[in-house]
């Protein structure tokens, strides 16, 4: 079988930075069925990036959507959501607003907006306070967070400022004892330029430091905009590779845009 592959590098409109992401649309004639789960892991491990979306489309406009990272397969991944709708829009002849049906957190709504990016709607994810920290989660990292948040994906760990951020590391080993649950730290920038920056670790599910993950501000946004008493936001992820994410809240939903830079276009034979 010969499968259709893009590599494309999400929230960043330059090649080599951001969060890379590989995606795969399965061929029409596959009707409703999916590949082996099996086959789509070994797949995603092949490539070896954060995530490896597979789209099935169901209608004009309309697609099932799955994420895998090399290690399993993940309810939630924004950045490999963003990839999938830029090769919707600019390779494979989408208009109009694309809607991508998920297994775990409903149905995703994606726009392309007038100055190139593109924009997803995502449910609010917004943690909760942590009363007993795990002390696994104090150990696996190297600065003791000032406040610990939880949502249904990670731990929050809000550090005292973005140096820390910036600076802190982390022991996979007692972070990975925190599965299914991942770990982000994060805290408000001293920079006019954002206003809060994080970083992702997720030893359990994927790999020690995800580059950008868009997921995650579902939950990042709407606790920093009760922080900082204000709607719309602009993030940076500070990974090696780094990213940007413009955030917003509205309606009950967090609106989550970024750029995307095709890197790679081939095929796969399995």
């Amino acid at each position: 079988m010969e499968l259709e592959i893009y590599v494309v590098d999400a929230f960043t409109n330059q090649q080599f930075k951001g969060n890379s992401a590989a995606v795969v649309p399965l061929p029409e004639s596959m009707g409703n069925e999916w590949l082996d789960v099996d086959l789509m892991q070994r797949i995603a491990a092949e490539n070896n990036l954060s995530e490896t979306a597979f789209l099935k489309k169901i209608s004009s406009n309309y697609y099932q959507i799955r994420w895998f990272s090399p290690l399993t397969e993940i309810d939630f991944c924004g950045h490999a959501t963003l990839a999938s709708s830029f090769v919707l829009f600019h390779h494979l002849s989408c208009c109009g607003d694309i809607q991508f049906d998920t297994q775990k957190v409903g149905t995703l709504t994606v726009k392309s907006l007038a100055d190139g990016r593109i924009e997803m709607s995502f449910p609010n994810q917004c943690p909760e306070m942590v009363s007993n920290v795990p002390q696994d989660l104090l150990d696996g990292l190297s600065i003791a967070p000032e406040t610990v948040l939880v949502n249904r994906q990670a731990y929050f760990a809000v550090l005292p400022n973005v140096e820390d951020v910036l600076n802190v590391t982390y022991r996979s080993a007692f972070l990975k004892k925190l599965a299914p649950l991942d770990v982000v730290v994060t805290a408000a920038s001293d920079d006019s330029e954002y206003d809060f920056v994080s970083r992702y670790f997720w030893p359990a599910n994927g790999g020690d430091e995800d580059p950008v993950t868009g997921s995650i501000h579902s939950g990042l946004t709407p606790y920093w905009a009760n922080e900082l008493n204000k709607t719309d936001l602009v993030a940076y992820q500070a990974s090696q590779r780094g990213g940007i994410l413009y955030c917003q809240l509205s309606e009950g939903r967090v609106l989550v845009s970024g750029s995307a830079v095709l890197y790679l276009k081939g095929t796969i034979l399995v």
